[in-house]
């Protein structure tokens, strides 16, 4: 795997702090679309175990974590102790540091005790997407080369050990532990989150009792070989074309942004985050688990999956402070309280985050469920995630129109698609660099030379800082639409739709056009017993935006195509709309 960032530490020894080491540097300075954050609070070098050690020493009879759906309620002490117990299983399988572990579930108690028991012992996680199928679960365990994989039996639909044994049949006739599948020529142990393994498996909670003195023994032995920039985690990057990517994250990346977001929102040991997002994402594991145990807050875990009913109900019975979500989870919990109110009043901050961000859903949700502080988050896998965020004072209009500033410890420019740095409230790509910034992608020296560039992550998205650092997302430079010679961003015309009082949310892209290059198209969703046409819409926008912007063509449908982390899936929209309009 190719590691090609400089440390940071190179980079700031030719950095300007005479000013002090918490100087407000967010601004952009001679008018150039460059930001770099604070140098406060000062980075942490340790790594995840020593995270949850220092939360134990601290906060130890407190609550740490509640499983709902589970019925699972565990102090910081009890956490402690079922991770190093996990632990000295996952040694006794014979893994050693450095090895992959893959992680194939949804919500459960279960993942987040793999999440630090991988980490104690110096293993890998591999996050794999709970909706991944037969094909895409091959590629992900041959790519890192897996060698032990924990999974759910089943979520949903998905029949998890019928497509493993359909990948690894050999499991039939081998013992728990000894796999040799053709297929899968990594993988040795399959364990099963159930009270009773399959054949050639072991059961979760078999696992957690394999372990035995020698093992543990050797766990104060293992802590010491730890290192901060040791690779920990692999997330793949959800692609739209091509293969996924493995992008890898280090303990040093993911701790300190964890402890970077919760700063933002004020979290304290006194706080309960109610962590609906998933887990096999940054938001959940790094945002919401991490995130928490940096400050010895409690997670509360409503359910396997996000369903809005179960978390407000979850919300008000857990008296709930903080709550994360993407705008689609916030708009379907907005619906659900309109139809049965639950008393909210716990609740005070949080993240809304993942995709953008009408401004309409941020202010209800200011209003309505009585998150005055929640804030913006904006970033990607590769940088571990979080790169801007509101603060929880900033101006309204800022919270509900941007993206907020940059983080501690990291810059950010916006260039052209000539290489150059544009001025202020110029439009151009987004570039990250600093301490949260990948390892690399798994295996893909080219990927990674593609994506960062003298220890820039390149993000692909188009953006806009103004005067006073605040950044504003306008698109993704592949979904930019180009009509008659016109650069259309999709992101403008949304926000304006958006304020139909019939409609619930709406997706903007383009369809190829032999006269005009391009065509814009839009799908919405309206609100609950509502009916609109897309002629009312487009009669929405006559006069009001310039004539080009105006969707030519306009599709009302139930749901949009959406990540399993609620980000909208837009070039399934397009592949679909060229099949409707020339039926092939």
């Amino acid at each position: 795997m190719s590691i090609l960032n400089e440390s940071l530490a190179d980079r700031i020894a030719g950095w300007d702090t005479s000013s002090g080491a918490d100087a407000d540097t967010t601004a952009p300075a001679d008018g150039v679309s460059y930001v770099r954050g604070a140098f406060d609070p000062p980075l942490a070098y340790i790594t995840i175990p020593r995270l949850l050690r220092e939360a134990v020493s601290r906060f130890g009879p407190r609550e740490a974590a509640v499983f709902c759906e589970q019925n699972i309620r565990m102090s910081y002490y009890d956490l402690d102790r079922a991770v190093d117990e996990l632990a000295t299983g996952l040694l006794a399988l014979g893994l050693e540091k450095g090895d992959r572990v893959g992680i194939w579930s949804p919500n459960r108690f279960e993942w987040v005790l793999t999440q630090f028991a991988t980490a104690r012992v110096g293993l890998i996680l591999v996050n794999i997407n709970p909706a991944y199928r037969l094909a895409e679960l091959d590629y992900a365990l041959n790519k890192v080369g897996c060698k032990a994989l924990i999974a759910a039996r089943s979520f949903k639909s998905s029949d998890y050990a019928g497509m493993i044994r359909s990948l690894a049949p050999e499991l039939d006739r081998c013992q728990p532990g000894r796999l040799r599948a053709a297929r899968l020529p990594h993988l040795r142990s399959v364990v099963l989150m159930d009270d009773a393994g399959l054949a050639g498996t072991y059961s979760f909670d078999e696992l957690k009792t394999l372990g035995g003195p020698a093992q543990q023994l050797r766990l104060p032995d293992i802590d010491k070989t730890l290192s901060p920039d040791d690779a920990v985690n692999i997330q793949f990057t959800s692609g739209t074309t091509g293969q996924p990517k493995g992008a890898t994250l280090s303990h040093y990346n993911i701790v300190n942004n964890a402890r970077f977001v919760t700063d933002r929102i004020q979290l304290t040991e006194t706080d309960r985050l109610a962590i609906p997002v998933p887990l096999y994402h940054c938001f959940g594991m790094v945002m919401g688990v991490l995130g928490a145990v940096s400050k010895g807050a409690a997670m509360v875990f409503p359910g396997e999956s996000f369903q809005p009913d179960r978390v407000l109900d979850v919300l008000a019975g857990e008296s709930c402070t903080a709550l994360y979500g993407v705008p689609t989870m916030f708009v379907a919990m907005l619906e659900a309280l309109e139809k049965a109110p639950r008393d909210l009043s716990s609740l005070r901050t949080g993240i809304m985050a993942g995709a953008p961000c009408p401004v309409e859903i941020m202010q209800r949700v200011n209003s309505d469920m009585n998150m005055g502080d929640v804030t913006i988050c904006y970033g990607m896998t590769e940088t571990s995630p979080v790169s801007f965020q509101s603060f929880v004072d900033d101006p309204t209009e800022k919270r509900c129109e941007t993206i907020g500033r940059v983080h501690p410890h990291l810059e950010v420019k916006v260039i052209g698609s000539d290489g150059q740095i544009v001025p202020v409230g110029e439009t151009g790509e987004l570039c990250t660099r600093g301490y949260s910034v990948m390892k690399g992608y798994w295996d893909d020296a080219e990927k990674t030379a593609d994506s960062i560039q003298d220890g820039w992550m390149r993000t692909g998205d188009l953006a806009v800082l103004d005067a006073d650092g605040f950044c504003s997302i306008v698109g993704r430079a592949k979904d930019m639409i180009i009509r008659g010679g016109e650069n259309i961003y999709p992101r403008e015309i949304e926000e304006y739709l958006m304020r139909h009082p019939k409609v619930s949310n709406v997706q903007v892209f383009g369809i190829p056009d032999e006269k005009s290059g391009e065509e814009i198209c839009a799908w919405a969703i309206p609100k609950p017993g509502m009916d609109i046409s897309g002629e009312e819409l487009r009669d929405f926008c006559n006069g009001q935006i310039a004539h080009f912007k105006v969707p030519r063509h306009v599709r009302i449908v139930d749901d949009l195509p959406m990540t399993i982390t609620g980000k909208p899936q837009k070039f399934v929209m397009r592949d679909q709309m060229i099949e409707l309009l020339t039926g092939t």
